[in-house]
């Protein structure tokens, strides 16, 4: 069964390549999801698939890219289905369900 995690990571995280280092990562681990940078600066993304696979990409989110500063990760478990792709997602405010379908990014 595939675990859902929602994580919101902080700290400077956007314009450093955060998002394309995600995407990378999340699809060399076989997960599927989303990520998005969020108006209020912060990241937040969307992680499914096997459990130790989310898990290492949780753990790979504190440090994040070389030009990263993470401050903190946050996470939750997210009671949605899992989408079938990892992707990248236009800019959104914190918290906004991402769309059903919609804009899909391979940046």
């Amino acid at each position: 069964m595939a675990t859902v995690i929602r994580c919101t990571i902080h700290g400077r995280v956007q314009g450093v390549g955060y998002r394309a280092w995600t995407v990378r990562n999340a699809r060399k681990l076989g997960l599927t999801g989303w990520v998005r940078n969020t108006t209020d600066g912060t990241v937040e993304a969307l992680f499914a698939g096997e459990p130790a696979a989310v898990e290492a990409m949780i753990e790979g989110c504190a440090q994040g890219p070389l030009a990263a500063k993470v401050s903190k990760v946050e996470r939750m478990l997210a009671d949605i289905p899992a989408p079938s792709t990892f992707t990248q997602l236009p800019t959104a405010p914190h918290g906004e369900a991402p769309p059903a379908r919609g804009p899909e990014r391979d940046e």
